[in-house]
């Protein structure tokens, strides 16, 4: 008993983060991959983006208002969850945490890939997939790991990773603007053959993924220090610094390359710093943005691991993810998520595999809307009678505003994997069964959720991060020595026939 008091201690003072942490971690898990990927996104529609970006912004501020004003309310772990949990029942809350979960647990494979995918720009060898497979493994355990020693570590690796990425960002957007070209950016207006409204309905599906990650704060709420101050202004900074880098940064990159190139383009920021400064230039920002989106991982595993433990201390999830270490982390339950996510790197190598698994990803982040549709609302039943009447008529319509942004973006998703995520929806109910069985037992046996990880889960997760590292360096090195391997080359492809096949992507 005097272990768990102490794990569940361990998080109350040195080992939490602050609000610079958490502002740049919120920021961070936002931006992740897609930053670096969004002007080749909205160059498909054109630089009429612009609009659809001030409606998502609009709605992010919302979302963002109503999110922190929910943390100062009530600065409980595990966010949309706890939320939702408290705003409707037990039944809402179970599905919140699941899908929000499940959601996190194939992004963060994405993620990962994506990251790998700018080092290919380094590392040629990459670009064979056994070899990044077990690359994107050994990235995914050492996450892990760092996120098994203390969320103070994962604060600060965090913080530094994304300065690292915002020096390219907000250096385009700051600086690019010498580059920039009216006329390009005004003949790639509309580009999208719709009208001006409907292109700009377009781009709210893209926009909106790029905010996805606003509510890392308070799903975090239990490892950041003094959560009922630092929780809302980590909310509100992290989407305010997010929107300025969006906007300014796609911006200016829409009228430095032409709308062909930019279409074809796998690296736009590093292709636009190419443009303006030289190869040099584009070989830093692929770095940058590699570290980018590689740091924004410990971010969201952090997350994945504190909604799972945020409903299992309720008994609303398998009781192994309550169990922490000294630290107050779930290491056990962390590894388990790492697991899973390895077997979905092996499972995805293939290309068939790989445009599945898109497909299933784009479904993930689909439901990610539903969290944030309930958390709106419950700001209606959570807030009620616990602020002043003008103040709670205004957090009630930005709950709406917010609302509505999501059923619009909902709307213009792909309509056969809505179709899918409602499915996965209803059977939850399914789910939900073995649930009421364990909180039941909970509260007739009085039964502890979780306890003590074991000692020797950490030294699993180095273990395997080891023996993923040395997986790939014998792929790419021995068995692998005999491939005629290039870089990619510098020169920007011939967009002649490419340009004419690309479609709209689904997330960025």
């Amino acid at each position: 008993m005097a272990e768990e008091a102490g794990a569940a201690t361990a998080t109350e003072g040195g080992n939490k983060i602050g609000v610079v942490a958490a502002t740049l971690m919120v920021a961070g898990n936002m931006m992740g991959s897609g930053v670096f990927m969004l002007p080749a996104n909205l160059s498909a529609i054109g630089s009429i983006a612009l609009i659809g970006w001030i409606f998502t912004i609009v709605g992010a501020v919302a979302l963002a208002l109503v999110f922190a004003k929910l943390a100062a309310i009530d600065p409980a772990a595990g966010g949309p969850y706890a939320y939702t949990r408290k705003a409707f029942g037990d039944y809402m809350g179970y599905q919140t945490n699941l899908i929000y979960w499940l959601a996190n647990v194939i992004g963060n494979v994405a993620l990962a890939v994506a990251g790998l995918g700018y080092l290919s720009h380094f590392f040629p060898v990459l670009k064979v997939p056994v070899v990044m497979a077990f690359a994107a493994i050994a990235i995914i355990w050492f996450f892990t790991y760092a996120n098994i020693l203390g969320p103070k570590l994962v604060g600060r690796l965090q913080s530094f990773t994304t300065i690292f990425a915002l020096i390219p960002i907000f250096g385009m957007a700051l600086f690019g603007w010498f580059w920039f070209s009216g006329d390009i950016y005004a003949s790639a207006w509309n580009v999208s053959g719709k009208s001006d409204a409907s292109a700009v309905m377009a781009t709210l599906t893209f926009t909106l993924w790029a905010f996805i990650g606003v509510e890392s704060a308070s799903v975090s709420a239990g490892v950041v220090d003094n959560p009922s101050r630092n929780v809302p202004i980590a909310t509100v900074g992290g989407v305010i610094l997010a929107s300025v880098a969006y906007v300014l940064s796609s911006s200016v990159i829409m009228g430095m390359i032409p709308n062909k190139e930019l279409l074809a383009s796998s690296a736009p920021f590093a292709d636009a710093a190419r443009l303006a400064l030289g190869d040099f230039a584009g070989s830093a920002v692929a770095l940058c943005a590699a570290v980018g989106c590689l740091g924004s991982l410990a971010g969201w595993t952090l997350l994945v691991g504190q909604s799972a433990k945020a409903a299992a201390d309720d008994g609303l999830f398998p009781g192994i993810f309550a169990r922490v270490n000294k630290r107050g982390v779930p290491s056990l339950g962390l590894v388990i998520v790492a697991t899973i996510m390895s077997v979905q790197v092996l499972a995805t190598m293939s290309p068939t595999a790989s445009e599945q698994f898109g497909k299933i990803a784009s479904i993930a982040v689909i439901m990610t809307l539903l969290p944030y549709i309930y958390s709106t609302i419950a700001i209606k039943v959570l807030g009620y009678r616990k602020m002043p009447h003008g103040q709670y008529t205004f957090f009630v319509a930005a709950g709406l505003a917010g609302a509505a942004y999501c059923m619009v973006a909902l709307i213009g998703s792909d309509g056969e994997q809505v179709r899918w995520s409602l499915i996965f929806v209803i059977a939850t109910v399914v789910f939900y069964s073995a649930s009421i069985t364990r909180k039941r037992d909970i509260e007739e046996k009085h039964l502890h959720p979780g306890g003590r990880s074991p000692v020797w889960v950490r030294y699993l997760a180095l273990g395997v991060t080891v023996a993923a590292l040395v997986v790939m360096f014998w792929l790419s090195v021995g068995r692998y020595g005999d491939l005629d391997l290039h870089s990619r080359s510098a020169s920007p492809p011939d967009v002649s026939e490419t340009a004419d096949k690309m479609v709209p992507q689904e997330t960025p």
